[in-house]
């Protein structure tokens, strides 16, 4: 079985995020970045199926230089392989011109089962695993909190705020997982080390047969026209009760502000 996770390199949520001055977009190679964290549990899930039977594992990642850092956590997990799409054509796609290079990719891969975590931490969107199925003609079995492959069927249970469902596919398919999927297992010292001799394809637009004029700043849907930097946070308003008026400061001051 082959099997590939999308996985999304996104700005660390510790770091200083901020967009670029130029054209309004995140900044993806001016701060530090990591394997979006809800992507891990995608990672965790493939190489649960793949335990369980026979397979391979895919990373496959979009983005900027920095972008092979989230293979490379993929790999020191387990996994067998990489791919990234790296073109300057692809700076600044929306998630439907990103579900078209992805689709395009996996088209090339072959792929029996793809995984993607629910959504990316910096987006935050969860549409592109049901794009991508759209696109590839696939069924999309989405966000499971658990996930079992029996020969061709694909089994996953959904669990939502009133009930749960048990929901079933076959093969070849799009699945997307929850952070209820399982824990993601940490790289071991053997792993990482594995990881330096795996291999890892670099594709271009061109390798995709995708012009340059079908993703990018260009045909995004949407655009960021102004940014302005939130505001430090102002000194808080301190309440003394030398002579016993404390408690009548704090309810007018809960009052003013609308929190009674």
């Amino acid at each position: 079985m082959k099997i590939v996770v999308c996985a999304k390199f996104v700005p660390d949520a510790t770091a200083d995020r901020r967009f670029r001055s130029e054209d309004n977009t995140v900044d993806r190679a001016g701060v530090d970045g990591l394997l979006s964290e809800l992507d891990e549990y995608a990672v965790e899930t493939a190489l649960t199926v793949k335990e369980a039977g026979e397979g391979e594992v895919t990373i496959l990642t979009v983005g900027p230089e920095q972008a092979a850092d989230a293979i490379k956590k993929g790999l020191q997990m387990g996994a067998d392989a990489g791919v990234h799409v790296n073109d300057e054509g692809i700076h600044g796609s929306d998630a439907v011109a990103t579900s078209l290079i992805l689709a395009k990719a996996l088209g090339k891969l072959e792929a029996d089962l793809v995984v993607f975590g629910m959504a990316s931490t910096d987006g935050s969107m969860g549409v592109v695993p049901a794009m991508v199925s759209e696109r590839l003609g696939l069924p999309a079995v989405t966000l499971g909190s658990s996930v079992t492959v029996e020969g061709t069927t694909v089994r996953i249970r959904r669990d939502g705020d009133t009930a749960s469902d048990t929901v079933e596919g076959t093969l070849p398919l799009v699945l997307s997982v929850s952070d209820q999927s399982g824990e993601p297992r940490y790289p071991s010292f053997k792993g990482i080390m594995a990881a330096k001799k795996k291999p890892v394809e670099t594709w271009s637009l061109a390798d995709l047969e995708i012009s340059p004029d079908q993703v990018g700043a260009a045909s995004a849907f949407t655009e960021v026209t102004e940014v302005t930097a939130r505001p430090p946070r102002s000194a808080g308003t301190i309440v003394t009760d030398e002579d016993g008026s404390g408690a009548a400061q704090l309810v007018e001051f809960l009052s003013t502000n609308k929190f009674l």
